[in-house]
């Protein structure tokens, strides 16, 4: 009998090819939205493998409506703070996700989302629409530039690293980075207390992870210690940031602009009030979507259940935490 998979959104199309050529029992959600919990778990019964995203929560009611035959679970992501990976790995599952696959293409946007902030870009792609770009005016929507500025990363991974190096490239004279420890760095970062980075960076990036340690530490407090000038970027987790207290800096002007890649929840409603800031710039958590990336991640996933219905050992495993260190991440 052949190994029934449930995968939660349809992939890219080479990945796909490859999934439906396995001749796996496959049930699969072919829409471009996620998978509503009901049929998450009403599907889920009785299948030996689960790809799922970000947005489908994997804990022990998934787990009890799958039943004891299921052996893998491949997220199609870096973060797994969607799996109770506790509960998981209870009752002997195997979990695989997306590692150092992704960290050009959420280097780039950052990158992006840093210059559009700071050079105040939907403000200007407004302006052109709306009929109010007149005549050269040598005061109107002035941005900053990086040279000779410092940068401030809070999560100097891989990501916080390639992003760095990025924007170095710019003019950034100096680099701040703040995380659980000191660390060699390929970008001459310096470590620093998170209060003296956000109170003398220009540019705050956040790229850690989220944690119960990071949940909701860029707040009111946090914003208040920043220059009036800054610029805060966030494309790592939403959960990173105390929402109510960014709108709260915006409206009072504590920052200078804001540029944000994931929100709490996603999607963001439409009538949020953080839209309604002309400095604050929000993408649709599109930080990982280029065409190569996104292959490449969903065929990790494909390696991972393959591995997993085999036997074997997953390729691209997520790493056996001590658990004083895994009671830190948020599932």
């Amino acid at each position: 009998m052949a190994p029934k998979v449930l995968c939660t959104r349809i992939l890219p199309p080479a990945a796909q090819r490859r999934l439906e050529a396995q001749g796996f029992d496959l049930v699969q959600w072919k829409k471009d939205t996620a998978m509503p919990r009901e049929e998450l778990l009403a599907n889920v019964a009785g299948v030996d493998a689960v790809i799922c995203l970000l947005s489908d929560q994997i804990n022990d009611e998934l787990l009890d409506h799958a039943g004891p035959q299921l052996k893998t679970i491949a997220t199609m992501s870096v973060g797994y703070d969607h799996i109770d990976v506790d509960a998981v790995r209870a009752r002997g599952i195997h979990i695989g996700y997306t590692p150092d696959v992704l960290t050009d293409a959420t280097a780039d946007l950052t990158v992006l989302l840093t210059l559009a902030a700071a050079r105040r870009m939907k403000e200007g792609i407004r302006a052109a629409e709306n009929g109010e770009w007149g005549e050269w005016r040598p005061t109107w929507l002035l941005g900053s530039q990086f040279t000779g500025k410092t940068l401030g990363v809070i999560g100097l991974g891989r990501i916080g690293e390639a992003v760095a190096k990025r924007l170095q490239a710019f003019g950034i004279q100096r680099t701040l980075y703040w995380g659980r420890k000191e660390r060699p760095n390929a970008v001459n970062a310096e470590f620093a207390s998170l209060d003296e980075l956000l109170a003398q960076s220009d540019y705050v990036v956040v790229c850690a992870a989220l944690t119960r340690a990071t949940k909701h530490m860029l707040n009111y407090d946090a914003f208040k210690k920043m220059k009036r000038t800054a610029v805060f970027v966030n494309t790592a987790r939403g959960g990173i940031v105390q929402q109510d207290d960014l709108v709260r800096a915006l409206e009072e002007n504590l920052i200078a602009s804001c540029g944000l890649d994931v929100t709490t929840p996603e999607p963001l409603p439409t009538d949020h009030r953080l839209y309604q800031f002309p400095n604050c710039t929000i993408l649709p958590h599109i930080a990982s979507a280029t065409i190569e990336t996104r292959e490449k991640m969903a065929d990790m996933c494909v390696d991972n259940v393959l591995a997993g219905l085999s036997g074997a050992a997953l390729p691209f495993a997520v790493p056996d935490q001590p658990s004083v260190l895994r009671k830190f991440f948020v599932y």
